[in-house]
């Protein structure tokens, strides 16, 4: 996958300024300091505009796993559409803000299936391994079994 034909957008410094002082990781805030808000927020829309995953993520933006980390949990608290919802008055930034958001939700949403997935076949083999407790076939049972099913496919066909 090339990257020449890939989107890049980057904020205005008009966006920028109003988006910066309502980011988490400022120096003026407790607990840790984000290196770049800037740079991650852009990683994130190069992701989200250019549909690509986040091991494609070009070096510019740093790891990719920890753009995809902070991004997990900016979106499990909500954050994206805190900050799209305040964008109220610039229509162009709170769109840009709002396709995070968008891509936030269907990115919780797979993850919700595949838990869902894994839960199901949990119980599935829990339920057969059960079944075979109850009714345990033996060796000459199964043998019996394919030498039928075999000549029935063979009367059959």
């Amino acid at each position: 996958m090339s990257l020449v034909h890939k989107q890049e957008i980057k904020l205005r410094d008009g966006q920028w300024q109003k988006l910066e002082p309502l980011l988490t990781g400022k120096q003026s805030d407790p607990g840790a300091n984000a290196k770049n808000n800037r740079l991650f927020i852009e990683a994130v829309l190069w992701l989200v505009l250019n549909k690509g995953s986040w091991r494609c993520l070009p070096e510019q933006f740093g790891s990719s796993s920890t753009v995809y980390m902070r991004f997990r949990r900016w979106t499990e608290c909500d954050f994206w559409r805190q900050l799209a919802q305040s964008q109220a008055d610039d229509k162009e930034l709170a769109q840009t803000l709002g396709k995070i958001v968008e891509y936030g939700d269907l990115y919780t949403l797979r993850i919700e299936q595949r838990l869902l997935r894994k839960t199901q076949k949990t119980l599935y083999r829990s339920a057969i391994a059960a079944a075979k407790a109850v009714h345990p076939a033996g060796p000459t049972q199964i043998a019996v079994d394919e030498s039928t099913l075999h000549w029935v496919g063979l009367v059959t066909a």
